[in-house]
This record gives C-alpha cells, sequence and structure tokens, in this order.
C-alpha cells in the first residue's frame, strides 16, 4: 500500500476518536448506544462489501441516481485503502468497533477512553512515521522508528488522563501488540492488550 492510501486509511481510521469523545462528552450508555448502533449498521453493510454478487447489485441501483464514473472512483479509493486480506473477509472497521464496544462495556472509564484513545493514534503515529521514515526494519517489516512513534504517543496520552506508571504500562502494552499484529486483528487485539494491561497493573498496585 502506497503512503497515500495509508494516510487516507489512517484517516478514516481516525473517526474511531468519536469514540472516548461521546464517552467523555455524554457517558458510558451514550458511548454503549453509539458503538453499538455503529457496529451492527457495519455488520449489515459487511456482506455488501465482501460478496462480488451482493457489490454488483448494489451497483446496478446505484447506477439509477448515480453516475458510473462517480461510482468507479468510490470503488476505487475504497480498495486502495483495503488490506489484501480484507477485501473478501471482515474489515479493519468490523474488529475495531467490536473491541471498543468490549472496553466500553467493562472496563473502567479512563481505561475505555485511554485504549481507545490510544488504539486510534498511536496506529496513525506509526504508520505515518514508519512508513515513509523507518530506516531500521524487523523481518515483519515494522521499523523501529514506527514502534518508538507508537510507544510516545501511547504514553503521552496515558500520562495526560492517567499516570506516569499507567501511561508507561499502557505505552508499552499497545506497542508490543502493534508490532506483532496479535490476532484476529490488530484493530481488534491492540486497544484490548492496552485496557486489558492497564487494568491489570491498577489490580496489581491495588488502585
Amino acid at each position: 500500500m502506497s503512503i497515500k492510501s495509508e494516510l487516507k486509511r489512517k484517516a478514516l481510521h481516525l473517526t474511531g476518536l468519536t469514540v472516548p469523545l461521546i464517552y467523555l462528552t455524554f457517558g458510558q450508555k451514550a458511548a454503549i448506544g453509539f458503538v453499538s448502533s455503529a457496529l451492527i449498521v457495519f455488520l449489515i453493510l459487511e456482506p455488501f462489501r465482501i460478496v462480488e454478487g451482493l457489490r454488483d447489485r448494489v451497483k446496478r441501483k446505484l447506477g439509477l441516481y448515480v453516475r458510473d464514473e462517480v461510482i468507479a472512483r468510490v470503488e476505487r479509493e475504497l480498495d486502495a485503502i483495503s488490506r489484501e486480506h480484507e477485501k473478501h473477509s471482515i474489515g479493519a472497521h468490523i474488529y475495531f468497533t467490536l473491541g471498543a464496544l468490549i472496553i466500553v462495556c467493562f472496563f473502567p472509564r479512563d481505561i475505555a477512553i485511554g485504549a481507545i484513545t490510544v488504539a486510534t493514534l498511536g496506529d496513525a503515529v506509526a504508520a505515518i512515521v514508519g512508513k515513509p521514515f523507518g530506516k531500521h526494519r524487523f523481518k515483519n517489516g515494522k521499523s523501529v522508528e514506527g514502534s518508538l512513534a507508537y510507544f510516545l504517543t501511547a504514553f503521552l496520552i496515558l500520562f495526560f488522563l492517567i499516570d506516569l506508571p499507567h501511561a508507561f504500562v499502557g505505552a508499552l502494552a499497545g506497542m508490543l501488540a502493534e508490532f506483532y499484529e496479535l490476532p484476529p486483528d490488530d484493530n481488534l487485539s491492540n486497544q484490548l492488550a492496552v485496557a486489558f494491561a492497564l487494568w491489570t497493573f491498577r489490580k496489581f498496585i491495588g488502585q
């Protein structure tokens, strides 16, 4: 994927910041309602994205109201920002929304807001730094520069949202989860890793 497409993909992922924003502004119930609604909509629409026959039917119907070149351009843009494995399977947005729902439902307020924010911004900054400026790469394609960018971003977010010890633990957990791309998808596992690490650390130190 080109750096331009990667930036577009990460810009789209940044819409995930609406979840902690709604949580901060309106509370847990509103956040749960928002994320649940989004997940339902995504699950309904997902077959039309990955099943070619269904997608073609939608395109034919849209063609009655929208010019073919507009439809083709949108399709090209969506294809450009999709990972190869996502073109015929569940997309990152499904995994991210599912992870956010679990976290909002079951983790404390500050941990939930911190984990989702870290996973969203940390991943974006890691890609923006790592893709063009990563000079020291590992076998899996990740770079030292990208990983450090993730860690510093996560650390600063959690430092301001919680405190210094939580910031170190959460940033380290998130960086490792992002580096190893834990299954089934890093958009799910990354935020869960941060949330669980923060929750476990808090239990351990007795806060």
